[in-house]
């Protein structure tokens, strides 16, 4: 047999290639998702075309002629109109087109922002729109910030604390979430504003009037998030992070707020995005009981005087509203879990 020489003997396996985790894998993993989001993008795109359908199927199903409705909302009263008359209106909306270029000629004017006329104000669906939505995306957001305050208060408050404290913290999760906006509207406007008046009766646009609307909206919102949290915050109490953590000396707040909130969220940031649609939709009760302007208002007021445009307008938004809500909720989960890019 050859004697095996010393350099043969000496010598060090082969470097493995930095394709694995230290190297590419690595720079793969900082990579952002660009397939994911490409993906929820097409996905975005069917939804706001299905809404869009639904919203012109609506105001094609109408009984009867639909330029002699307009004329009966504009007028306030159902009279017998001229031919004249009708043909003005039909004009005017492109109703005497045949129904495939109706569609079409809708579709073209959601993607360059016409949203349409209204029948009874006679003016851009979309400014109509505009004036309004700035309150009521002020509302939404600070009750959706107001949910996540509470709950993740009161998820780390009682979560794990014992049997008897994290069954109470749970029941009262189930039902500050079957809570009514209406009654807990009511409610918090009796006790707070004309009982203690803490805060005025009509919210205006002060932020103390913006405190209650926002509450109202915001304890339902938080005790769904709660039950969806609390099974992973008490789940991740149980995790060898948590132990190494306490053997380190930090206590039990820091574990908790440090280490168990960051992985027991993603339930929360899920009902998030839902939220958003949700909320808004809220808006619609809360902004009539607490006399608050926004797009809640206007659209209560279309669906009383048949104003099918302003409507269907305010639909479409929030169909958006809630598909961009998701397609950053999926963001965020990259953010907090990079290990769901690969999913």
């Amino acid at each position: 047999m050859t004697p095996t020489s010393s350099s043969d003997t000496l010598t060090p396996p082969a470097a493995p290639a930095p394709s694995g985790p230290a190297g590419g894998g690595a720079r793969a993993s900082r990579r952002f998702p660009w397939r994911l989001i490409a993906g929820k993008l097409v996905g975005a795109v069917v939804v706001l075309w299905g809404a869009a359908t639904a919203a012109f199927l609506a105001q094609t199903a109408l009984p009867g002629d639909r330029a002699t409705i307009i004329l009966n909302i504009r007028a306030g009263q159902a009279i017998e109109r001229t031919p004249a008359e009708l043909a003005a209106i039909n004009q005017e909306y492109g109703l005497q087109n045949p129904l495939l270029v109706q569609y079409l000629e809708y579709l073209r004017g959601i993607v360059t922002g016409d949203l349409g006329t209204s029948y009874q104000q006679h003016r851009p669906v979309a400014a109509i729109i505009g004036e309004q939505m700035w309150p009521t995306i002020v509302l939404t957001l600070t009750a959706i910030a107001l949910a996540w305050v509470i709950m993740v208060v009161w998820v780390t408050l009682t979560a794990g604390r014992g049997t008897k404290v994290s069954s109470v913290g749970a029941v009262l999760d189930t039902a500050v979430a079957g809570l009514p906006h209406y009654w807990l509207g009511i409610i918090l406007l009796l006790v707070f504003a004309l009982t203690l008046g803490w805060f005025p009766v009509i919210s205006g646009t002060s932020p103390n009037g913006l405190f209650l609307p926002a509450l109202t909206l915001a304890i339902p919102l938080a005790g769904f998030m709660g039950q969806a949290t609390r099974a992973e915050f008490e789940r991740s109490l149980d995790q060898p992070f948590v132990i190494t953590a306490r053997m380190r000396g930090m206590g039990d707040w820091g574990v908790r707020l440090k280490h168990v909130l960051r992985h027991s969220v993603l339930p929360a940031v899920t009902l998030s995005g839902w939220a958003l649609g949700a909320t808004i939709s809220g808006a619609v009760i809360v902004e009539s009981i607490f006399t608050r302007s926004g797009i809640g208002s206007v659209l209560v007021t279309a669906v009383n005087t048949q104003d099918l445009p302003v409507v269907t307008g305010i639909v479409i938004l929030i169909a958006a509203l809630y598909v961009v809500a998701n397609i950053l909720v999926d963001i965020a989960y990259v953010i907090i879990d990079p290990r769901l890019k690969k999913s």
